[in-house]
């Protein structure tokens, strides 16, 4: 494949995925050059993070080492270090800002900082690897950052809107989003069995329905939701209608008997002679 396609092919699934975020902030939309922004920090953010990987490259830290290794390669060197930078880069920036004014702003700006993370990690890895594993990578690993950033994002919505508890979700956030990066690359990297990596697929479904009711949460809490309508004035008055033809039925005498019908009908023939 010619190198521009395959670079087109890397960026897309990044770009696809920020504007379905996007499109789940119904009531309140967010300014184009701050997600812009965010995006390009999520860029930013992932060099210092590739050159810790490749530190544990050199080190000679890899899977092939045993169980303890594999879990830390996959908790600390990969997770910690690339959950953490965007961590840094949501809170620096529009953490701090007045145009973060809904939780649901928290989930928009950390996906569009983990999908600049991830688009620049899939272009390097698509010149390293070729055409096959950019393909791949475009249904695991960048819809994976997409969630990781939903529950860092979840959780920091509810930080920031919740002072008192601040440092509780900003913790909950960004340890949610190591633990569930970290099972992820525990299944991807180990070289035990192969059926084992189906469990990364599961890791994914699984966390990726979580993600999509964080959203949802957040979605249906926005203080710019609009309010219920009240009732047509149609319907008011077919209620008042209805009131007084039972306000009248109350007024009409209740005959109990035959007899009290007749007596009824012979007194009122009586008053009319």
């Amino acid at each position: 494949m010619p190198d521009f396609l395959l670079i087109i092919l890397a960026i897309l699934p990044g770009v696809l995925i920020c504007y379905l975020i996007y499109r789940f902030d119904k009531y309140e939309k967010e300014a184009k050059l701050p997600l812009g922004i965010c995006f390009v920090l999520g860029v930013v953010s992932a060099l210092p993070a590739l050159k810790l990987e490749e530190w544990g490259d050199r080190m000679g830290i890899n899977e092939h080492e045993g169980f303890w290794m594999l879990l830390f390669l996959s908790f600390i060197v990969i997770a910690m270090s690339e959950e953490l930078v965007k961590f840094i880069a949501l809170f620096a920036y529009p953490f701090q800002k007045k145009f973060f004014n809904e939780p649901i702003d928290g989930i928009m700006y950390s996906v569009m900082i983990g999908m600049g993370f991830a688009t620049i990690e899939n272009v390097i890895y698509a010149d390293r690897f070729g055409t096959g594993t950019t393909i791949v990578r475009a249904f695991t690993a960048v819809p994976a950052h997409a969630i990781f950033a939903v529950i860092m994002g979840y959780f920091t919505g509810l930080a920031k809107f919740n002072p008192e508890h601040k440092i509780k979700y900003l913790a909950m956030g960004l340890g949610l989003a190591i633990l569930v990066h970290g099972i992820y690359d525990v299944f991807i990297l180990q070289q035990y069995y192969e059926w084992l990596m189906l469990f990364a697929t599961f890791t994914l479904l699984v966390s990726g329905y979580f993600a999509y009711r964080l959203i949802k949460t957040h979605q249906e809490d926005s203080p710019f939701k609009p309010k219920p309508e009240e009732e047509p004035q149609e319907e008011l008055i077919a209620e008042s209608d209805t009131a007084l033809i039972a306000d009248s039925l109350d007024d009409i005498p209740v005959m109990e008997s035959d007899d009290e019908i007749m007596g009824a009908i012979l007194g009122d023939l009586e008053e009319e002679e």
